[in-house]
Parts: structure tokens; sequence; C-alpha cells
């Protein structure tokens, strides 16, 4: 399932793209060092320097019904 994932990047507006949970998760785990990365998503291959990225924002947990 693809998830709305916002890169936050140093000295650039936020990155808004969608990508699916494996790629979230070994996004996530790459992330620690701080190296190139290739974020596959939707319409191809962003390469993004992990060291620039100060937030990744996900949508994973807020899919809630009801109250909570």
């Amino acid at each position: 399932m693809a998830q709305r994932v916002t890169l936050g990047l140093q000295f650039t507006a936020p990155v808004p793209v969608k990508l699916e949970d494996s790629e979230l998760d070994a996004l996530l785990e790459a992330l620690p060092k701080g190296e190139w990365y290739d974020v596959k998503v939707e319409d191809g291959t962003m390469r993004v320097n992990l060291s620039q990225v100060i937030y990744v924002k996900t949508d994973r947990d807020e899919q809630r019904i009801g109250f909570g």
C-alpha cells in the first residue's frame, strides 16, 4: 500500500512523495547512514542525500475511524 510521505530537506521546500510500505521502511532504515539513497517513488526514482533530511512525515498511523 502506498503511503503519503513528506521529506523535509535542508535549504529547500518539503518534498511530498508516495512510497510503498517496503520502500518507506527501507528509507527509514537507511536514514542514520546519511548517504546518498535512491528512493523509488510512484513515477520513477529520486536520489536523496540522507544527510540533508531534517524530517520524514508519514500518514501511516494517522488513518483512524471514530474517536481515539
